[in-house]
């Protein structure tokens, strides 16, 4: 039997790393907010089903499912490879639903539910609560700023064609 080079055991192979995110999307603010959004859902929705509140757990394994799509996403950078749907957009309203959702189902798993469980998923969802609201507020500059962008270009295209026309309505 042959012995491994040394240093060659350490290397992954190229099919498991594929699947891995690169590092530079890891130690990004949004790869970090989109890494604790998947595991505080995934938390939340293993309490939901060890409680007697199992009727919330749908709502934890949807954002779950949501953001850590959108953490492979754009991993991959397939926002930039699939321009049909504005990802910006798209993250910002999942962002602004989760906060609204998790919000609700807190409240009411903390102050209707007296179980364990219930209670951790309730502090759970008050702390996922407020990372979805973090990332929905810097998701919202980035839209202003886009915004703020296609405005200022807009009255310019308007004026150039204002001035090629050739209406006579004055």
């Amino acid at each position: 039997m042959e012995e491994p080079e040394p240093g060659a055991e350490a290397a992954a192979p190229p099919g498991l790393r594929s699947l891995l995110p690169p590092r530079d999307f890891l130690g990004s603010r949004k790869g970090q907010l989109l890494l604790a959004e998947s595991v505080l859902s995934f938390i939340i929705f293993i309490c939901y089903i060890a409680s007697s509140a199992a009727s919330f757990m749908m709502a934890p394994l949807l954002e779950f499912l949501l953001a850590l799509f959108l953490f492979f996403a754009y991993a991959s950078k397939l926002n930039e490879k699939f321009k049909g749907l504005y990802w910006p957009l798209t993250d910002f309203l999942r962002c602004v639903t989760a906060a609204v959702i998790y919000f609700a189902i807190s409240i009411a798993a903390v102050s209707k539910y007296n179980d364990g469980a219930s209670k951790a998923a309730g502090v759970f969802g008050f702390i996922a609560t407020i990372v979805y609201a973090i990332d929905f507020y810097i998701t919202f500059n980035d839209l202003v700023t886009f915004l703020k962008q296609g405005n200022s270009e807009s009255p310019e295209r308007r004026k150039s064609e204002d001035e090629d026309s050739d209406s006579d309505s004055d």
